[in-house]
């Protein structure tokens, strides 16, 4: 039996995010399994309370791009001395870590990203809606080491409960790409419905860029009593901190769903440019809350695009902020 297995996941947050209710259950169904996980330094205050077997290697992307840092990244793997590999992430960065650690004798399973299947979501076949998470499980099963998604519980946090008698929401109106963004003036009118609610509402904005903190700035302003946090003066594990403690999240096709997926606060997501097809659900997340205009043009891209094709992002346009409120104070 394997005693020490190395698990790679570099990037980006979402992704990483995904890949811990597998890690976390891994390590916590085999206690006597020393798992090493692999990632960048950035994403090192996502691992909470982590289990004792569960190890953490942060490395730097940037010095990863040079020869000499990819090979110091090489020996940082060899040093480890796993009997065996979860590679996670399979791309170019780490299909070249796993082609050494075969040749030095380690046995290598990479997760399978069922390319083929989500390029026929793309072009309106059957395709696949098998979330990504279970994928991960399937790493581990292969490698001898199966274990059930119900051992993952969530992250908790000391202090923060929910059902104040205060309706907490979350909104995380930003994605990588403007395909998976409502548009702000949705948003507003989100925010302008929460606002004339009969319920007592107190939102916290979340987003990081400095146009994207200067957005829900100007939300707090609108509705000072309402807003009670804006994202961008803490760090990542104090926001997962303030996730915890929401009643539910309204987010894109983006990382802060996953994040909100972890401390298990429901989501509320919207879709666009993407659709849950493609596998990118949040752990533990319900389809019932997804949002999906179900355009015929709609999944147009796997991840995410900078532009429309069409011209017109009536995906998101076509999303309107009653319906949104409504999932949101269910």
């Amino acid at each position: 039996m394997t005693e020490r297995m190395l698990v790679l996941r570099l990037s980006a947050l979402g992704d990483v995010a995904m890949t811990l209710p597998a890690v976390y259950s891994l390590a916590r169904t085999y206690p006597k399994l020393t798992v090493v996980f692999v990632t960048e330094n950035r994403f090192l205050d996502l691992i909470v309370d982590a289990p004792a077997n569960l190890k953490v290697i942060g490395v730097d992307r940037k010095a990863m791009r040079k020869t000499g840092g990819s090979i110091r990244f090489l020996h940082k793997l060899r040093k480890v001395k796993a009997d065996a590999v979860a590679d996670l992430h399979n791309v170019l960065r780490t299909w070249t870590a796993d082609a050494y650690l075969r040749f030095i004798g380690k046995r290598v399973v990479m997760v399978d990203k069922m390319r083929r299947e989500r390029r026929k979501i793309k072009r309106g076949g059957f395709g696949t809606k098998r979330a990504f998470v279970d994928r991960y499980f399937d790493v581990f099963k292969s490698l001898g080491y199966p274990s059930d998604t119900a051992v993952f519980k969530g992250f908790a946090f000391e202090g923060v409960e929910r059902g104040s008698g205060v309706r907490r929401i979350g909104i995380a109106p930003f994605a990588r790409y403007a395909t998976k963004m409502l548009p702000t003036a949705t948003v507003g009118d989100v925010l302008e419905h929460l606002s004339n609610s009969d319920e007592k509402v107190k939102v916290s904005l979340f987003g990081g860029g400095e146009k994207e903190l200067a957005q829900l700035e100007k939300w707090r302003q609108e509705y000072p009593e309402m807003v009670e946090y804006v994202s961008g003066k803490i760090g990542l594990r104090e926001e997962l901190a303030v996730m915890a403690g929401l009643d539910v999240m309204l987010t894109m096709d983006s990382a802060n769903m996953h994040l909100a997926s972890l401390v298990g606060t429901r989501v509320v997501s919207v879709w666009g440019s993407t659709t849950p097809a493609c596998g990118f659900m949040g752990w533990g997340q319900s389809e019932d809350d997804a949002i999906c205009s179900g355009l015929e043009c709609q999944p147009c891209t796997i991840a995410g695009s900078k532009e429309c094709r069409l011209g017109t992002l009536a995906c998101m346009k076509s999303v309107s902020a009653s319906e949104i409120v409504e999932r949101l104070l269910r």
